[in-house]
């Protein structure tokens, strides 16, 4: 699901008290409870709240849980996970190689031709195939063989510009976007099938071993050089570009960060030499859970998911979920007063019927009337509104957005803190660029603003002009890519 991003100025909120086509014995009843959505706005706008020390106390948390994280596993809410990523694009890298995105109902197939620092990426092209449903339910052989066979026939369309020198075997990065306990830059086990899939004879298996299977089965004749997550590919796609890049954070339906850190600052890690004496730490920060504004909307949603006491971080900032608690909180107004009328609530009702993508458009409606908001809640959720009504929507999406964007903004100064910290002042009295990939920050322009104040707001106007927060589209296919080259087992030809 796409997600959303930056804020416009509050609209200003004047809420009729005179019901419309309301029997005159019922007028004073109705009035009252007419008063409950304002009432319930207010509440919402005041538990939502974040405040500068609210930020500061997320960050500093959040520095906390990765030093913690990072002294030993199962040490805080973050995991902290090893990505050994210890060779990061520089741009040197020479020749083809593919990559595979496997992270929901898609896969994405691609190609990369490199000509080191002159010519960079000669040329690049990629393609995208639907998984079908039986075989998200499917085995595991019937899973990537149909990967294989995919990846086989985009193989064999290679020509023009791309070009193998002769003695070497296809390389490929994997970009696996689910949970799995890495044990070296090309394997790692799957711990459990996420995002729908229920594939059987996976988990406790290395995912490469099981990629390399398939290739096998289908005669293709490919190595996997580097096993990553799609956050960590977007951090290798954007530092090949910037060597100022330190951080990479996704939001789009889900959220995650990683950064780069020094080997010596992780005393976990015993038996993994670095060769350059940093790698890339996954933080897998949706799990965080302190010091986050929580409302009861939050806690009921949380409560009535698969995962209950999980993920609260990324349940109040990341776009599976934002669309939901904005309907939880329209769904209890709708039943305590008369904001939506008559309407019938059966639609509302649905649990994730809105989604963040409906709650975002409704933001960008600048029309006088906000005809866009009053069709999406006519369309989507089922429910006539007035002018005063939709502009309680409209706040009601705005309180949301604000506290996500906020929170993660605070989430990212977190880890920048944590690194300043660790080097000196190295992180905060230089360039620093924080590359942002996912559907959430590239199109809900409102989060995205909440997002860069809360960080300017943190840091101060000065540091924060060290602090580059860029946009970079679809970075983790060809940042698997050029892990791929960055850890080929051939020589470059530098």
């Amino acid at each position: 699901m796409p997600a959303t991003a930056s804020p416009p100025a509050l609209r200003s909120l004047r809420v009729s008290r005179l019901p419309v086509g309301i029997p005159r014995r019922s007028v004073a009843v109705r009035c009252k409870v007419a008063s409950f959505a304002p009432t319930i706005l207010t509440k919402l706008q005041k538990e939502c709240a974040t405040p500068l020390p609210v930020l500061r106390h997320v960050a500093d948390a959040m520095a906390a849980d990765m030093r913690a994280g990072l002294a030993a596993d199962g040490g805080s809410d973050l995991q902290m996970i090893l990505s050994f990523v210890d060779s990061l694009p520089t741009g040197n890298e020479k020749g083809l190689f593919y990559a595979l995105d496997l992270g929901g109902t898609n896969f994405r197939v691609l190609r990369v031709q490199l000509g080191g620092k002159d010519e960079r990426v000669i040329a690049s092209e990629f393609e995208q195939v639907s998984i079908p449903e039986e075989l998200m339910f499917g085995t595991s052989e019937e899973l990537f063989d149909f990967i294989a066979s995919g990846l086989a026939k985009f193989a064999e369309k290679e020509g023009g510009k791309y070009h193998l020198p002769h003695g070497r075997k296809r390389e490929i990065g994997f970009t696996f976007s689910f949970p799995v306990r890495q044990t070296s830059i090309d394997s790692g086990i799957l711990i459990k099938w996420t995002k729908g899939f229920a594939v059987s004879g996976t988990a406790g298996k290395d995912v490469v071993a099981c990629l390399n299977e398939g290739m096998e089965r289908q005669g293709l004749d490919m190595r996997v050089s580097a096993l990553v997550n799609d956050t960590v590919g977007t951090l290798a796609g954007a530092r090949y570009w910037d060597d100022d890049v330190m951080v990479a954070v996704i939001l789009g339906t889900g959220t995650n960060a990683c950064y780069v850190e020094c080997a010596d600052a992780i005393p976990k890690l015993q038996s993994h030499n670095s060769s350059s004496g940093r790698t890339i730490i996954n933080t897998e920060w949706g799990a965080f859970s302190t010091g986050i504004p929580l409302t009861q909307f939050d806690r009921d949603m949380d409560a009535e998911s698969i995962n209950p006491g999980e993920q609260i971080f990324e349940k109040t900032i990341s776009g599976m979920y934002l669309g939901e608690i904005v309907r939880r909180v329209l769904l209890k107004m709708a039943e305590a007063s008369d904001l939506f009328g008559e309407s019938n609530l059966e639609k509302l009702s649905t649990q994730f019927v809105l989604r963040t993508p409906h709650v975002c458009a409704m933001q960008q409606d600048n029309s006088e009337e906000l005809e866009a908001v009053e069709a999406i809640l006519q369309d989507v959720a089922g429910v006539k509104s007035d002018l005063n009504a939709r502009k309680i929507v409209l706040e009601v999406c705005d309180t949301i957005a604000k506290r996500g964007g906020r929170l993660a903004g605070a989430g990212i100064v977190g880890i920048l803190q944590k690194m300043d910290e660790d080097t000196q002042g190295q992180i905060y009295g230089k360039r620093t660029v924080v590359a942002m990939d996912g559907g959430l920050y590239e199109n809900y322009p409102q989060y995205r603003r909440y997002l860069k104040d809360a960080v300017t707001e943190l840091l101060g106007s000065e540091i924060s002009k060290n602090i580059i927060i860029e946009h970079t589209k679809d970075g983790s296919g060809i940042g698997a890519a050029l892990l791929a080259a960055s850890n080929s087992k051939y020589e470059h030809d530098f």
